[in-house]
């Protein structure tokens, strides 16, 4: 045992556990973590302007790869572990490992709703449905342990945010604490006996095929991915989350097929399938599952309440992505060759593109920024035309190149999400995609790009109005109404800031400029001026209001 606080405790356990980069904003109740981390020179504290970037950046920073495989946020309690849920639902969404930790009301006020400065009652309760497990720490000697748990949980199972929470005076006071070296943390593979099943049955089929989601990034398995795609000589379809999960240039990928095989060349080969293997994936889009009728579904997750969740007819095989692909693969190659599928997924590959609607203004656009990116380039949009245009034509060649916003579909998380992508990843370009309303969620970090040297690439496209949404109502609800907005020039805004800034007045010829911009090397904001886009041909059929009888 030796003497610490109770803030001291929080960060040498945080750097027992590798952690190196906490984002968050100080406050009353967090002056003795706050002042252990300032003596701490292993951990690179990064203050944010708002404690919603708090929990993107930690997302970002996740997701992107960053040294400890997590991201860590530090919050004050009530409004500023609320102002940070947003980042939290979207990553408990993308099954996204956060560690928040937040401060507390006095000890002897918590549960008494009496009105103390930032009291939630029941804050516990409140961020349960986003986060996987959470604890409450009100001495100094609880603190390693309920640290290490947090971790534990991160590195095991569905890595989804954790949170404890801790009370001022815990925080500063002296106490007789422990601490403790990591747990293990094992990620098993499924069951022996049933990936023997699983092999027979496709070895079995006459055309199986593979829907890899985010669970493969997660788990760092696309070399089994690969191997096992190669193996069944099948064609491999990603989800959204799952886009990173095999590169564009391997000759199995499919990528989202036109929102997973919606039309053409892709939705036939997918329709002939007689075994889906899933992998990594809910199996659930929009509207429900993503499979239809009569198929033989094999799900392969590390969460056994997902597996045959969203389709009945389904074999289980609960356990770590790599290690149950990796076995499986191993099986397979037990019993006969299959004849070469390649070139036929060369063709449908190639109707893809061939399918998409080139009028659309976004497809030249999106073509344009591409080749502007260098293939390491980490693509994070916001819910906006381009970012959506992204879904399916997006080409990803690396691992964790590609972070959406998961079910939760966050309007305005990209930009405070890529700056923790960066921090993660310094040395290779982040590019957010956002939309004028999306990016206004939070402008104020541009504050934090330059005073830490985040060198992201935001690229604004202006069309001064939630345009999306704007265009539906037009189109199927009599006319659009609250959805025009008067902005700031976007330009000036950010060299206030510190920031630089570029303005295209092309959009076909945004890639241009944004390979400037990476080449610079420093915070740069693109704005480009567009007009009201029209419905994304993939969308299918948008909502109308119904018509009296």
């Amino acid at each position: 045992m030796t003497k610490m606080t109770g803030g001291e405790a929080i960060v040498k356990s945080l750097r027992r556990e590798g952690v190196e980069v906490v984002f968050g904003l100080p406050g009353v109740q967090l002056y003795g973590v706050m002042a252990a981390l300032r003596d701490e020179p292993g951990i690179r504290f990064i203050t944010t302007r708002h404690e919603q970037a708090t929990g993107y950046m930690a997302d970002g920073y996740a997701r992107a790869g960053g040294t400890e495989g997590f991201g860590t946020a530090l919050v004050v309690p009530g409004p500023g572990l609320l102002n940070a849920s947003a980042g939290l639902a979207t990553a408990y969404s993308a099954s996204s490992p956060v560690f928040m930790i937040s401060g507390q009301v006095q000890r002897d006020f918590i549960g008494k709703n009496v009105g103390m400065l930032h009291e939630v009652n029941d804050q516990l309760t409140v961020i349960e449905p986003i986060t996987k497990w959470r604890k409450r720490a009100l001495t100094v000697g609880e603190i390693p342990a309920a640290v290490q748990e947090a971790v534990y949980q991160l590195k095991t199972g569905r890595p989804r945010p954790v949170e404890i929470e801790v009370p001022p005076e815990t925080m500063e006071e002296q106490g007789e604490a422990e601490l403790l070296d990591p747990k293990t943390a094992v990620r098993a593979a499924a069951d022996s006996a049933r990936i023997d099943k699983a092999a027979e049955m496709l070895l079995a089929a006459k055309h199986p095929v593979i829907i890899a989601g985010g669970g493969v990034d997660v788990s760092g398995a696309h070399d089994e991915l690969a191997e096992l795609a190669e193996v069944l000589q099948a064609g491999v379809f990603t989800t959204l989350d799952g886009k990173a999960s095999i590169p564009w240039s391997n000759p199995f990928c499919l990528g989202l097929g036109r929102i997973l095989a919606g039309t053409g060349k892709a939705a036939d080969y997918f329709e002939a399938s007689d075994v889906v293997l899933g992998v990594g994936s809910r199996l659930a889009g929009f509207r429900g599952s993503m499979i239809p009728p009569g198929k033989q579904v094999i799900h392969i997750d590390i969460d056994p309440e997902e597996v045959g969740r969203n389709y009945e007819n389904t074999y289980g095989l609960a356990g770590d992505a790599g290690k149950t692909m990796k076995a499986l693969a191993e099986r397979l190659r037990s019993g006969k060759a299959r004849p070469s599928a390649i070139a036929e997924l060369a063709g449908i590959k190639e109707s893809i593109f061939a399918a998409a609607d080139v009028t659309q203004p976004q497809w030249d656009i999106l073509r344009s920024l591409q080749a502007g990116c260098p293939d390491d380039t980490i693509l994070v949009p916001d819910s906006t035309q381009i970012g959506y245009y992204s879904f399916p034509f997006w080409k990803v060649e690396r691992p964790k190149s590609y972070i959406g916003s998961g079910y939760s579909g966050n309007l305005g998380y990209a930009f405070p999400t890529g700056l923790g992508a960066k921090v993660a990843q310094p040395d290779r370009p982040v590019v957010v995609v956002a939309g004028d309303g999306g990016f206004m969620y939070n402008p104020q970090e541009m504050s934090t790009a330059v005073q830490h040297g985040i060198n992201i690439v935001v690229v604004v496209f202006n069309d001064n109005a939630f345009g999306n949404v704007g265009r539906d109502l037009d189109l199927g609800f009599g006319g659009a109404y609250g959805t025009d907005l008067h902005n700031p020039d976007f330009s000036r805004l950010a060299r206030s800031y510190g920031m630089n800034a570029m303005k295209v007045d092309d959009p076909t010829r945004v890639g241009d400029t944004v390979a400037d911009a990476i080449q610079m090397n420093a915070p740069v904001l693109v704005e480009v001026p567009v007009g009201r886009m029209p419905v994304p041909a993939f969308f299918g059929r948008r909502p109308q209001a119904a018509k009296a009888s």
